[in-house]
């Protein structure tokens, strides 16, 4: 960023920051507010992957509950009767668990150990509880597998993600590229309006001279003055319109308010041609919108999987084995082990739902066909997009050497005009349409090599390939 700045200020003309066209793109995707979001947006998506690859590996948590009670509770006897009793106990335990997340099946196996401690006031004595050593599983039998269809999403959504951050920083590109030819419009318009002034002015100069001599009639030389005025006001107004065009440039790359822009235009456009297979092959590879679609298809197919677990019998599976003793003292309780084994199994059946799970899975069935068809019609609409693109862009090319060609002929006329004027030979109608077309001309040329530059920047944002040096867009993530 101190690079580009120091490049910025060597182009610095009387205070005036001079920008190309790549120094505004430049500063767009470096510090504009749009920039900005893009990145933040990308970042939140990263640190969202990250944290479904951490539930792929191990996890080891460390966990402890202490406590003390000291009050009267109901308390049940050998005998099967209940006394109101008073307890005076300190409670402490530990246990560090290590969890892992099996994806093909939706279990998760765990290894833990456990130590417990109670101390009781009254009869001042105390006793352990361990579990030095504990394996086990746990499973949902016929449930939904949230884990496995994350290992199918997330990877999609992570790349789409990072794709559609890379497009976006060409979208914004886009962006620049219109503020730019907008001031670089507002920029010409007032360089055209000082011009046809100064030329209004001359000419009405030079014509209060011939009036006096009898050889122009006052109606023209009324028409010359009222010219000078239009012009005049058409100076003011281009003005404001250029003081406005600035202060929208600078809110868009966050530059200080008290910055004043100068823009210098390309001279020309590069003479190259985008291959529409070639463009095709990239936009399926490197655009996020395919990746958009694999996502919803997907996503629509966990739903359908997760309504069909939820309809009927459900069953959850745990089953634990290790070694436990009990003792007075933390080293007894270490000895003579005792082997400890566990499984259950616990059973859910619906009987009557009135159908409420056939009608789940009824409408994630729906959604899901509705889905697909979204994703062919999205897919048939983006490839047309992608080829509509390249036919508008190729023939912008040619239309940006007309225009230049319309606008050297408009200018040449224009000097024509005025000098057979200022010769007594050409007509003030000639003379005013003249200007026009100049004007026009002019901005037409601008808006042409400002269409074709957006153009070229929202194919870089669907291809993610710089077609003018034939090499792909480097990655540049913001991680």
């Amino acid at each position: 960023m101190a690079a580009f700045w120091t490049h910025c200020m060597a182009t610095t003309e009387a205070d005036t920051l001079v920008l190309t066209l790549q120094d505004i793109i430049a500063l767009a995707q470096r510090q504009s507010p749009s920039a900005q979001s893009a990145r933040n947006t990308f970042l939140s998506a990263y640190w969202n992957y990250r944290y479904f690859r951490a539930n792929l590996l191990p996890s080891v948590t460390l966990s402890s509950a202490p406590y003390i009670n000291k009050e009267m509770n109901k308390i049940a006897q050998p005998d099967g009767t209940a006394q109101f009793l008073q307890q005076d106990q300190l409670g402490a335990d530990l246990t560090l668990k290590v969890n892992q997340q099996v994806s093909w099946t939706g279990g998760s196996f765990f290894l833990k150990s456990t130590l417990n401690r109670i101390d009781e006031f009254q009869q001042r004595t105390t006793a352990y509880s361990c579990q030095p050593l504990l394996i086990g599983y746990e499973q949902s039998l016929f449930g939904y597998n949230s884990l496995k269809w994350d290992r199918r999403i997330e990877p999609i959504r992570f790349r789409e993600a990072k794709k559609l951050y890379a497009a976006t920083l060409e979208t914004i590109s886009a962006t620049a590229c219109d503020h730019f030819f907008a001031l670089a419009s507002a920029q010409t318009a007032l360089d055209m309006a000082r011009q046809n002034f100064a030329a209004a002015d001359t000419l009405y100069s030079m014509a209060q001279g011939r009036y006096e001599i009898g050889t122009i009639t006052q109606n023209e030389m009324l028409q010359l003055e009222i010219n000078r005025l239009n012009e005049e006001t058409n100076v003011m107004d281009a003005e404001v319109s250029l003081k406005e065009t600035v202060q929208r440039v600078r809110s868009f790359l966050a530059l200080p308010p008290t910055a004043e822009l100068r823009i210098v235009l390309p001279d020309s456009v590069p003479p190259f041609q985008v291959s529409l297979p070639q463009a095709m092959q990239l936009a399926l590879e490197n655009s996020s919108v395919p990746e958009y679609y694999r996502r919803i298809q997907k996503e629509s197919e966990s739903n359908l999987s997760q309504a069909k677990a939820n309809r009927g019998f459900r069953a959850d599976l745990y089953v634990q084995f290790g070694l436990s003793q009990t003792g007075n003292e933390l080293r007894g309780v270490y000895r003579n082990l005792m082997n400890q084994e566990y499984a259950g199994i616990s059973l859910s059946i619906p009987l009557l739902d009135w159908g409420r799970g056939k009608g789940r899975v009824k409408t994630a069935q729906s959604q899901l066909a509705l889905t697909q068809t979204e994703v062919e019609q999205g897919m048939a609409g983006f490839r047309q997009t992608v080829q509509e693109l390249v036919l508008q862009f190729n023939m912008q090319a040619r239309k940006v050497r007309v225009a230049s060609l319309t606008d050297q002929r408009a200018e040449q006329r224009h000097r024509i005009a005025q000098r057979l004027y200022i010769l007594g030979r050409g007509s003030m109608l000639d003379l005013n349409a003249a200007v026009s077309e100049k004007n026009a001309a002019k901005l037409g040329y601008v808006r042409t090599l400002s269409t074709y530059w957006n153009l070229y920047y929202t194919l870089r944002s669907l291809t993610a390939y710089d077609f003018e040096h034939n090499m792909p867009l480097s990655e540049q993530l913001p991680i």
